[in-house]
């Protein structure tokens, strides 16, 4: 076999290593049975607490809602008819459900070309770079999951003009990240995967 095939066969073998997550974990009301489950999540929720002072908690809770921790997730097709698809709802993709513009905007400012919206160290560093961006333009602290889930969900400017006040299901997510916030903060308190 030639140099080259063999470094082929090589690169693809440590490709299908890496971690993959294609499905959630289970137990999604155990935050320590999760981190169990992807221990790489430790490194990433740590780095990005660390880098932009988001609680892993917080981080956590929005991940729940965006993606139930699946790294290829996707928002479900459009059908006109119902039956003849018109493409996906939105460019909402990965752990975060980041759309097409504000991952290109994060990956721009971060100086990040490489990160993926499917690797979940990028992911939680894109979370904890727009949360610490919606501290900044909208006043809200970082261990606030509830509104930094509406900003989240409605960007920015959504957020700055109160467009969540119209949306009663939004407001009742909003409640339901906040409650798992909570939930997530005491288990890793008690976590020994955390610790």
């Amino acid at each position: 076999m030639s140099r080259l095939l063999r470094g082929l066969v090589i690169l693809i073998l440590l490709g299908s290593c890496a971690p993959r997550d294609r499905s959630a974990p289970t137990s999604l009301d155990n935050a320590c049975n999760i981190l169990e489950q992807r221990p790489h999540f430790v490194r990433a929720f740590r780095a990005s607490e660390r880098k932009w002072g988001v609680p892993a908690h917080v981080q956590m809770a929005t991940l729940y809602q965006e993606s139930k921790f699946i790294g290829d997730a996707r928002t479900p097709f459009r059908y006109a008819l119902g039956v003849i698809p018109m493409g996906r709802q939105s460019s909402a993709y990965g752990y975060a459900q980041a759309l097409d513009g504000t991952w290109n905007e994060y990956k721009s400012e971060t100086r990040s070309a490489r990160a993926r919206r499917d690797k979940i160290r990028d992911a939680a560093d894109f979370m904890g770079w727009y949360m610490a961006k919606t501290r900044e333009r909208n006043g809200v602290a970082l261990s606030d999951a509830r509104n930094q889930y509406l900003a989240y969900h409605e960007g920015h400017t959504g957020f700055a003009r109160g467009s969540y006040n119209q949306k009663a299901w939004l407001l009742r997510i909003a409640g339901e990240v906040d409650a798992r916030a909570n939930m997530y903060r005491s288990q890793l308190d008690t976590c020994r995967k955390w610790r």
